[in-house]
């Protein structure tokens, strides 16, 4: 059986900017998978989340994370590298999901094993498209390692 039959996917959503996660939230509402999205706002709460630290302490790990690049404290590039030394979660698929479409940042995150990397459309109506896509490929068509 599936993950996706069993149990909600678990998403986590690192994103600072208030209007993007709520733009996110509505996009996953209208697909078609059951999931719970948490949202933190930077890389310091997203690696507390993580590891279970503090008001995370009950936090089931997350079967896919969606990081933005550039937040306060820590940013995307550095939280990206720590999922990716960890044995407990260096599995989990990241995708970054940014206003960025460098090439040092394509090349940087990908060196840092990103999963995939997807700049933001401006547009609102392409926004919601790509985090359906980003739900149709990862939730529905992608068979995902368990936490």
């Amino acid at each position: 059986m599936s993950i996706q039959m069993s149990r909600p996917i678990e998403i986590l959503l690192v994103e600072d900017n208030p209007a993007d996660v709520r733009l996110t939230q509505e996009a996953l509402n209208e697909g078609k998978v059951l999931n719970n999205l948490s949202a933190v706002p930077d890389g310091v709460e997203a690696m507390k989340y993580l590891r279970g630290i503090g008001p995370y302490s009950e936090r089931v790990l997350p079967d896919l994370i969606l990081l933005d690049l550039n937040m306060p404290k820590k940013d995307g590039r550095e939280v990206l590298a720590e999922i990716k030394t960890d044995i407990n979660l260096k599995r989990i698929p990241v995708v970054v999901l940014t206003t960025s479409s460098a090439e040092n940042d394509i090349m940087a995150c990908y060196d840092l094993h990103t999963n995939c990397f997807i700049t933001k459309p401006v547009e609102l109506a392409q926004f919601i498209e790509v985090v359906k896509s980003i739900e149709n490929f990862w939730i529905a068509i992608v068979t995902l390692p368990h936490p």
